[in-house]
């Protein structure tokens, strides 16, 4: 990549075809200049979103239960049921 082997080398060295090559190539640029340009969006149905949406619903229920035992913990905490007005 520095310049020191040329694409035909590396290409053999790596058991994979120039055409392959500059088609990975062509695909990387392209899509380096589309996240440099904005273009960030993904496809919802993949598994990393899919695993994304999990944990963010796990999360959440955590968060739920800490706050539901929060409030009970400072009501047994104030005695009158937490009601101060």
């Amino acid at each position: 990549m520095r310049g020191e082997d040329s694409i035909a080398e590396l290409c053999r060295r790596e058991g994979i075809s120039q055409g392959i090559y500059y088609k990975w190539s062509k695909d990387f640029m392209e899509a380096g200049k589309r996240r440099l340009a904005g273009d960030t969006a993904r496809a919802a149905n993949t598994d990393e979103v899919k695993a994304l949406r999990r944990q963010a619903k796990d999360l959440k229920e955590v968060v739920a239960e800490q706050t539901l035992e929060l409030r009970l913990l400072k009501k047994s905490m104030t005695g009158d049921g937490g009601d101060h007005e």
